[in-house]
């Protein structure tokens, strides 16, 4: 039977809020493993394809064009949409392109899948944020949006990791088959798990152009729509391209890349106590810090020693997480309706930047390497710490 939905979200001991974060880190780690674990088998999809580093690269990211697009897609659709409902279906199509990555034998028809795979990862990610921020009071919705972003950091890791192991072990058609199985697990999980919507309905402030324009309108929800997009923009320039500067520049053996990505561990640790952060210094100082971070970070990786390189790598993967946790609670925070058109903005913007990243960034480091690539990432955090000034202290 599905959980009662007050049960599940707005329960206050430790046993109900260790419950409840664990059940939202779970599917948002099932729902997000597809993304990320195809990120590092960039070297192995290059021979696999026989293809140039960028188009290799693109094709790898393009699952956040179609996350973008289906942002887009359930802001529109967001009141007509049931959420569970939404959610368990999402995952169990998303099985579907998962799958057909393992036969396919053409670099565009991969492309291809992956914008689908993004549609439907997005719509799952789109619609549980917005269940979560609609059924959770105003004390819970903290902790619920930083586990789900928790397992979002999980499957940053594990699926990196499962991504180049099973590879290694088996082939990609096996690693994509095996990642097909996940998206069913979370499929059925989110329909056993996550109870029905209150009866109470979400309000709407009119016509979706008319919210969007008011959404727009909001100068700290511009910031955080600008602020998201470089996030992610950050995020795909490092984690995609320095696998290569790791292999070509560093000479890490292809079959060690997966052991590299425990750089996400910290994360894991650190990602819940985003939200105190918040709550302690503000939204404002937080973003700052935690892209000032990130720019540390970056700058560790021009070392030409990977045991620099690697607490480089983990700074970043801690300061990224950490400011994507304060920019989606920021949003939350101010929009007190139409909060699915809100979020599927917001990640509409964050999956931009994520397409933009993967071809801006992988055009330099196809033509002058990894340390031009460092100065575009570098020009976008900074931007990103100038735009966080702005918002309301």
């Amino acid at each position: 039977m599905p959980i009662a939905t007050r049960g599940l979200l707005r329960g206050d001991r430790p046993r109900d809020v260790l419950r409840r974060s664990t059940i939202i880190a779970i599917i948002s780690f099932l729902t997000l493993i597809d993304l990320f674990g195809a990120q590092a088998l960039l070297p192995q999809i290059i021979l696999a394809f026989n293809s140039d580093p960028g188009t290799a690269g693109f094709a790898v990211n393009a699952a956040t064009l179609g996350m973008a697009i289906s942002g887009l897609t359930v802001a529109w659709f967001a009141d007509r949409i049931d959420r569970k409902r939404g959610i368990w279906i999402c995952l169990a199509v998303l099985s579907i392109p998962t799958a057909l990555l393992a036969i396919t034998g053409s670099i565009w028809v991969f492309m291809a899948l992956r914008v689908v795979q993004g549609m439907l990862m997005a719509a799952a990610f789109t619609l549980t944020m917005t269940y979560l921020s609609e059924q959770c009071d105003l004390m819970a919705r903290g902790g619920a949006l930083a586990a789900y972003i928790t397992g979002n950091v999980a499957s940053n890791l594990v699926g990196r990791l499962l991504a180049v192991s099973l590879t290694d072990a088996t082939s990609l058609a096996g690693c994509f088959l095996f990642f097909a199985g996940l998206n069913i697990a979370g499929a059925v999980l989110a329909y056993t798990l996550i109870g029905p919507r209150d009866d109470v309905q979400p309000m709407r402030g009119g016509p979706a152009l008319e919210i969007w324009r008011r959404h727009f309108a909001s100068p700290p929800l511009r910031a955080a729509f600008a602020i998201g997009f470089l996030i992610l923009f950050v995020f795909v320039g490092v984690f995609t391209y320095i696998n290569l500067h790791l292999v070509t520049g560093l000479g890490l053996p292809p079959m060690a890349l997966g052991l590299v990505y425990l750089v996400f561990a910290p994360a894991i640790i650190t990602t819940p106590m985003a939200g105190r952060m918040v709550g302690r210094i503000g939204p404002r100082r937080s973003l700052m810090l935690s892209l000032a971070g990130a720019f540390c970070g970056l700058m560790l990786t021009l070392s030409g020693s990977i045991w620099i390189v690697l607490p480089g790598m983990a700074l970043i993967g801690v300061s990224t997480f950490s400011a994507q946790a304060a920019a989606t609670g920021y949003v939350s925070a101010n929009v007190t309706s139409d909060r699915a058109q809100a979020n599927g903005l917001y990640l509409t913007s964050y999956y931009l930047g994520g397409v933009v990243g993967a071809l801006f960034l992988g055009q330099i480091n196809a033509h002058f390497g990894w340390h031009a690539t460092v100065l575009g990432i570098a020009a976008s955090l900074a931007a990103a710490i100038l735009i966080a000034r702005s918002l309301e202290r």
